[in-house]
């Protein structure tokens, strides 16, 4: 645990460094003068960022076999919570995960809400690669891309062809991968039959659960529309005239693979703001200054509802014991 708060520590610093640096070189009056450009418009995409956190909780509900189980209100506390926890720590998802299953099983079996969330990670990751995996198409035939850029593109569009096929080889013969690697680790064995039928449960989703299965899609491509949505009017506001829907969807699918790259830099700090301003500047031209104020506003949005599920996880009392029983199921 140490080691990890150490490394937190020094990432975070890293981090702020390259933040420093990144607003030094732009300049720091251009930059306040950009984000009061965007005024009041910065509650509209605060709210934008909480209808996108409403739209993965109802996720989350729609792979419970009941969802009256979990209501509206205590998922959607629980998915704030996880994702502050997530982004202040470098473990990120593996603390924030367990974290929102903890919540939720104060008022539910444990197991259920986590069988439930991880189907639900598990849609999301597809729509998140296949997300980002349009966004790099769009920049390869759309625009010139420096060498270093053509690569990233070409891998996240690799990367995310054969996700899509280990997923389609998973669902369709189902393999017991981890209940099988329990059995030659005697300490496990025993839990070998409970992961087996949970493997069972998570496999059988799609067949057990296709009516709800339109409406989960809904749901997780809301979310990444919604995030467009918040780029384009965050250009808008700073720029004063609409702007083309494709330069937000790229600005989106860009910040969506920044986020799982480097997941584990606490609150991306520093570096959401240099690759967003890298990207603007030489990418789609229009200037690093327009970049780095679009990921500052993103950043006040991020810190807002981070402050946010602290508070609510200070009402909810969760303890680092809950998060590690969660991380143990």
């Amino acid at each position: 645990m140490q080691r990890v708060s150490v490394s937190g520590v020094l990432t975070a610093l890293a981090g702020l460094a390259l933040l420093v640096y990144v607003v030094s070189r732009v300049g720091v009056a251009e930059i306040a003068a950009d984000v009061r450009q965007v005024g009041w418009g910065l509650l509209a995409v605060i709210a934008i960022g909480g209808l996108r956190f409403l739209l993965r909780a109802l996720a989350w509900r729609l792979c419970l076999d009941r969802p009256s189980a979990l209501s509206v209100r205590d998922a959607f506390a629980a998915v704030i919570c996880g994702d502050t926890i997530g982004n202040l720590t470098p473990l990120g998802p593996l603390v924030g995960e367990p974290a929102k299953a903890a919540l939720a099983g104060k008022r539910m079996p444990l197991a259920t809400a986590a069988t439930a969330l991880a189907i639900e990670n598990a849609f999301y990751t597809l729509s998140a690669a296949a997300m980002i995996a349009a966004g790099m198409i769009a920049l390869l035939v759309r625009f010139e891309l420096p060498p270093a850029i053509r690569g990233v593109g070409l891998v996240s569009i690799a990367g995310t062809a054969v996700l899509f096929a280990i997923a389609l080889a998973l669902v369709w013969r189902q393999p017991a991968l981890v209940s099988r690697a329990l059995g030659f680790a005697p300490r496990l064995a025993r839990h070998a039959d409970r992961v087996r039928a949970l493997e069972s449960e998570i496999y059988g989703f799609t067949s057990t659960h296709r009516a709800v299965l339109p409406a989960l899609a809904a749901a997780e491509v809301g979310f990444h529309a919604l995030g467009v949505a918040e780029a384009y009017l965050t250009l808008w506001l700073l720029n004063g005239v609409p702007p083309p829907l494709l330069i937000a969807f790229i600005l989106e699918t860009t910040n969506r693979l920044i986020t799982v790259v480097f997941k584990f830099v606490p609150l991306r700090l520093g570096v959401d703001e240099a690759a967003t301003a890298f990207l603007t500047q030489q990418v789609l031209g229009i200037g690093a200054r327009t970049g780095l104020a679009i990921a500052i506003v993103r950043r006040v949005r991020v810190l807002f509802w981070a402050v946010a599920g602290g508070l609510l996880l200070i009402r909810e009392g969760l303890t680092p014991g809950g998060v590690t029983d969660a991380r143990r199921l």
